[in-house]
């Protein structure tokens, strides 16, 4: 896996095609068999940012009943899943490139069922060189109403 740990060149901002890599290269085949696919990456400030603009990601789950516990309702562990998937990618953006993490702590709040496709958008708080923070708003891809939020916490490995 050590191959895997810069995915692009360093003149090039980590983005849709090295996040792409993350998920066949770096997830779990349980997590890659949830089809998530990988909407935008944020690596860099776009002109015109709002001043507290965070580096992130936008990850969407598709709809499946495969991910339902009772074939209507998405689970809350796709739904966490996600959420990390996401966050791993959005932490990848700000480093500007994947370095291994683990999960030190995941909070999620459901804050209504979902039974449509779902988007998390992850977006790091803080990043430092042992410890990252960071938010996700689990939204409709609907309506982009919120269905969770998520606060969680990687240590670098």
């Amino acid at each position: 896996m050590g191959e895997v740990h810069r995915l692009q060149t360093p003149q090039t901002a980590f983005g849709l095609q090295a996040a792409g890599r993350l998920m066949t290269e770096v997830f779990a085949p349980w997590v890659q068999d949830l089809a998530m696919l990988v909407e935008s990456v944020e690596a860099v400030r776009p002109a015109g940012a709002q001043p507290d603009w965070q580096p992130g990601a936008v990850v969407r789950l598709p709809f499946t009943r495969k991910a339902c516990c009772d074939g209507e309702v998405v689970c809350s562990q796709a739904l966490m899943a996600l959420a990390d998937t996401a966050m791993v990618i959005a932490c990848s953006a700000a480093w500007n490139g994947y370095r291994p993490m683990c999960t030190i702590d995941q909070t999620t709040h459901f804050l209504r069922p979902v039974n449509f496709d779902i988007v998390a958008d992850a977006r790091v708080v803080r990043i430092g060189r042992n410890t990252s923070f960071g938010r996700v708003m689990l939204l409709s891809a609907i309506d982009k109403r919120p269905a969770g939020m998520v606060a969680s916490a990687y240590s670098m490995l």
